[in-house]
């Protein structure tokens, strides 16, 4: 029997059928796009690696750089899906797109660049974040759009009266790609806030935005720059040949994928592990980390340390949000790795990163007097102004790898834990906290050490490495099943993770009261970020 007469491989068949998704996310560090059959179970993978850049004192992605990395990670996927199926990727069922929430991207009236991409990284807003705050009675956090865009009229910023568009990274890339100024109800929350009942920008906040007296006057409305607000499962358009050609210059993928709304990180995360439904909640660990639990209503108080923001279908949540996660534990793996180099030994990245959390594992449970800040940027939730990485020890506290390995990664976590300690006392505490992001890709360590940092139980599934990049997929298989009638937390719960491949860890009693001794220092410790900040 010939090949040409056999019966396809499913997922080549899924493929050449188009059914299939496409999810594609840029990150803080990584761009990835990954495709999904209709059983949401991922068939290729393709990614780019860029970094943000501070230039004249602002995080920044050059625009340049995004189109570079996603016709990367594009390509690899295509080429992945050849090597893997012996098929071309010329087609999908549907397509997502999603970045780093926050920011600020503005455009003129001919949709022009005004000004360089300012990432959620800045915390150069804080005068703008602290006058909304007090003028709209909720918190505005620093890296929100609406504090870019107020601190630049502050600010006196030529580019102000040239306004037309602003919108965040996912909005611009599905701008680009289907010419639809829209945005999903998740990436919206973290521009401007939002009600939930229906989702929608808070108009009574809009309009108290346009009486302030630096904006009165301005030749624009906020609500009429902000991009078109949407949920979960509603038509965001379909790929223009302008579009096509830009995921891939080749011209071998076709334009008219339907596409779902574009969502941050934050959104994308809750569907990565499931936990869209109320009193749900999940941890995202990458060039950040942040906790979202699911909530009936906002603390009972504004706080500066909650973000108020929603799910991709428009429930509200708590987020606590920390501008430092993984980085430096990543730079220091990568210098004990040049050392095991130096010396002779050749490793991997991934080997290095095995072998420093087996050893932090076996660390002493209060990090032997070791404290590590991870703070490359300003961290608001500590109120550090502009980040410094540091790793210290006490002078009685005992050297060692064990010791040094589980301080940064209690680094990590421990801001984090400062701020669902305040959201415990609002009385929000989640039962478990559903874990991903490529630091899980070990396993049980980081989450058995997440447990003890955050006393909670700390589930992993199956998914949790994919991320952010999976999670769009399956918003992308959603808005083509959307019709059926199903919510998105019932889709998730019967469609995507009925199988229940999830490992739990409870926290260890001793690991939970030693991490208290270290977070106890860590408190102290802060003296020293805040005071090296005169060294900038």
């Amino acid at each position: 029997m010939s090949v040409l007469n056999q019966t396809p491989p499913k997922p080549a068949a899924a493929i050449e059928a188009n059914r299939t998704a496409i999810g594609l996310e840029l990150g803080s560090s990584r761009i990835k796009a990954v495709l999904v059959d209709l059983e949401h179970d991922v068939l290729a993978e393709g990614e780019s690696e860029w970094e943000n850049q501070l230039v004249d004192g602002l995080w920044t992605y050059p625009m340049a750089e995004v189109w570079q990395g996603v016709q990367t990670a594009f390509a690899q996927l295509r080429q992945n899906t050849a090597e893997r199926y012996g098929t071309a990727l010329n087609q999908t069922g549907a397509i997502g797109v999603s970045a780093m929430m926050h920011g600020y991207l503005a455009f003129d009236c001919n949709d022009e660049l005004l000004t360089a991409f300012r990432t959620w990284r800045n915390t150069n807003t804080g005068p703008a974040a602290a006058e909304l705050s007090q003028a709209f009675g909720v918190n505005i956090p620093l890296r929100w759009s609406v504090a870019h865009l107020y601190q630049a009229i502050l600010d006196g910023e030529d580019h102000i009266s040239s306004l037309a568009f602003i919108t965040t990274l996912a909005g611009y890339v599905h701008w680009q790609l289907t010419g639809q100024k829209v945005l999903g109800v998740g990436d919206c929350s973290g521009m401007f806030p939002v009600l939930s009942d229906p989702p929608v920008f808070d108009p009574a906040l809009l309009s108290r935005f346009g009486q302030l007296p630096k904006v009165r006057d301005l030749p624009w409305r906020l609500e009429r720059i902000l991009p078109e607000l949407m949920v979960a499962g509603q038509p965001a358009g379909h790929i223009t040949a302008h579009g096509a050609g830009l995921l891939d210059p080749t011209g071998a993928f076709a334009p008219g994928a339907p596409t779902a709304a574009p969502e941050g990180d934050a959104g994308t995360g809750m569907v990565a592990t499931g936990t869209v439904g109320l009193g749900s909640g999940n941890v995202s660990v990458g060039t950040s980390i942040f906790a979202m639990v699911v909530t009936e209503k906002p603390p009972a108080v504004p706080l500066p340390e909650i973000d108020m923001v929603a799910t991709p279908d428009g429930l509200p949540v708590a987020m606590v949000h920390c501008n430092n996660g993984a980085s430096e534990l990543d730079a220091n793996v990568s210098l004990f790795a040049q050392f095991a180099r130096a010396v002779g030994t050749e490793v991997t990245s991934g080997e290095a990163f095995t072998a420093f959390l087996q050893a932090a594992l076996d660390g002493q449970d209060d990090a032997g007097g070791y404290l590590a800040y991870n703070y490359l940027a300003g961290e608001p939730i500590t109120d550090v102004a502009r980040g410094w990485p540091v790793a210290t020890r006490l002078p009685g506290g005992q050297s060692g790898l064990a010791n040094f390995a589980r301080a940064q990664v209690y680094g990590v976590f421990a801001t984090l834990r400062l701020g669902l300690d305040i959201l415990r006392e609002q009385g929000i505490r989640p039962a478990n906290l559903l874990a991903h992001g490529g630091l899980f890709k070990t396993p049980l360590v980081a989450q058995q050490l997440m447990a003890a940092t955050l006393d909670l139980p700390i589930t992993v599934g199956q998914t949790a490495s994919n991320g952010g990049a999976w999670g769009m997929a399956v918003l992308a298989a959603y808005a083509l099943a959307a019709n059926q009638g199903l919510s998105l937390p019932n889709y998730l719960d019967s469609r995507v993770f009925s199988a229940g491949d999830f490992d739990t860890v409870e926290p260890i009693a001793a690991q939970v009261a030693g991490f208290n001794t270290y977070l106890e220092r860590y408190r102290l410790g802060l003296a020293i970020e805040r005071s090296i900040d005169q060294l900038h």
